[in-house]
């Protein structure tokens, strides 16, 4: 949803979906290969973060960006566990779709 929210539409949404889940990222920017990479990581064994794997993500986007990145990457993970454990389900509608911004203003 938040890539909709992005304004992918919806055969955009679907590759960027199939090409992240297929855990092929050799398309994707340098930077975002090791924001992934990053996620995963902190996702599956947070105790094994290093500093290496945050200069890593400062060498691309700078210490504030990666502030965000990291940040970001916690909430996600942390609300992922709590729909997880409470058995919440995901929406099945965009609800911010009425609200995205125009990509080209009317003339």
């Amino acid at each position: 949803m938040l890539l909709a929210v992005a304004g992918l539409d919806k055969s955009a949404l679907d590759e960027r979906t199939r090409r992240l889940a297929s855990g092929d990222w050799s398309s994707f920017p340098p930077g975002d290969r090791a924001a992934f990479l990053f996620a995963r990581k902190q996702s599956r064994e947070p105790w094994s973060i290093t500093a290496e794997d945050l200069d890593r993500l400062v060498d691309h986007f700078g210490t504030e960006r990666t502030l965000d990145i990291v940040w970001w990457a916690c909430r996600c993970h942390y609300m992922t566990r709590v729909a997880d454990a409470f058995q919440i389900p995901l929406e099945r509608d965009n609800v911010f779709e009425d609200n995205q911004t125009p990509k080209e203003k009317p003339k």
